[in-house]
């Protein structure tokens, strides 16, 4: 079979792309691995849940309030004003994004991308068909290269591709415990906690019936296993049922090309589109599997590859200085415990939540009030510089 597109990767931005490919009337292979859960801890904004018509039946809870904790254990709630935030199993929400795109005409193929490979017919997805173990052929137009941090069409198609930086994020899903003093069904809980991760932080994200609690670092010599067991414990979260464990690479930044200029173009992780300080991707990936998705349409009608290139136009349009402030409060709080105290102390103030929840909830930095920006800046140089003391009060 021939193809206008072949997406390789049928996580959140794999399935969007041919989703939005096979709603346009292209001819579009989704090839998936199968059997891949990434660890998540799951969370989606409600522009997400709109933006990407996603069903209430997906979301298995509804988080109403965010508990940011310090290094002594110092805890700052931060209810969520006008909203929520939906919780997602990855397990689940990843065959639906992928089973919407199949019913909209989306060729599915299950298997392992192998290599790319070109002569005078055109380019060609060479795969490994799980079912069968053989090697086969895709001739394609164009290929969407969404097979995660660690991608392998990034790797051999696109420059920079082989050297994106990534933290490693590991999760254990458990069954959730019954609602009690420590554990709130409709609470997140993020741990900023050096003795949990030296250089991010540690999560407990409850999923209805189960739970997400693990921890992310870019340190190699972290044991990931051992800090979410003392995760679990100080959270009293020790004596639940472990469903599974799972560990997976996320990149640190976007790179600085998505296209190789002539027939590939790269999506979600793979694009290392993942929001610094927070982590968040599910929204991200989607997003940058909707503008590859885009690109290869203006490079279908036009017939020029550089169209490829309006993928990463379009997102770093939108969201580069939401990255941009991200990147900086991280390295300016996740270096130090002390300056994890002084984080989470600064979230204890109103101005900072709201804005905060509303650049969350929307994706976007909130311009509807100047003054407060002003407050928060001078607070946080404050506390950057040690003019104020942590406080909770």
């Amino acid at each position: 079979m021939s193809f206008d597109v072949f997406v390789v990767g049928g996580g959140p931005s794999g399935a969007t792309a041919a989703d939005d490919l096979a709603r346009a009337g292209r001819k579009v292979a989704l090839l998936d691995r199968a059997g891949r859960i990434k660890p998540c801890g799951g969370a989606i904004p409600p522009r997400l849940i709109a933006d990407f018509e996603i069903p209430e039946e997906q979301l298995v809870a509804h988080i109403t309030t965010a508990r940011m904790i310090s290094p002594t254990g110092r805890a700052v709630d931060i209810p969520i004003e006008n909203g929520f935030v939906g919780m997602v199993d990855r397990e689940h929400f990843d065959e639906f994004l992928r089973t919407r795109a199949e019913s909209h005409g989306a060729t599915r193929l299950t298997g392992t991308f192998l290599r790319i490979e070109r002569d005078a017919e055109g380019t060609h997805v060479v795969w490994r068909d799980k079912s069968s173990g053989e090697e086969r052929r895709s001739l394609t137009k164009f290929v969407i290269g969404a097979d995660g941090a660690r991608s392998n069409v990034a790797r051999a198609e696109v420059p920079g591709g082989d050297k994106i930086p990534y933290v490693i994020a590991y999760h254990e899903i458990i069954k959730s415990p019954p609602a009690n003093d420590v554990y709130d069904p409709d609470r997140c809980d993020v741990i900023y906690d050096g003795r949990i991760s030296p250089d991010f932080y540690g999560w407990v994200f409850p999923h209805g019936k189960s739970c997400s609690v693990g921890m992310g670092t870019e340190k190699p010599e972290a044991d990931l296993k051992k800090a979410t067991a003392a995760l679990r414990e100080m959270s009293g979260l020790t004596g639940c049922e472990t469903i599974r464990r799972e560990g997976a690479p996320i990149p640190l930044h976007p790179m600085d090309r998505w296209d190789n200029g002539r027939d590939v173009v790269l999506a979600g992780d793979a694009a290392g589109v993942v929001a610094p300080s927070s982590g968040e991707g599910i929204y991200y990936a989607m997003v940058g599997g909707r503008v590859a998705a885009t690109a290869a349409q203006a490079a279908l009608a036009s017939g020029k590859a550089k169209d490829l290139a309006l993928a990463r136009k379009l997102f770093m349009r939108e969201h580069k200085t939401v990255f941009r402030v991200l990147r900086q409060m991280q390295d300016a709080y996740y270096k130090s415990d002390e300056r994890r105290e002084r984080f989470v102390s600064l979230c204890h103030d109103i101005d900072v939540q709201r804005l905060t929840f509303e650049a969350y909830m929307n994706k976007k930095l909130v311009a509807a009030r100047p003054l407060a920006h002003v407050k928060i800046g001078i607070k946080n140089l404050m506390h950057l510089s040690g003019l104020v003391r942590p406080n909770f009060t």
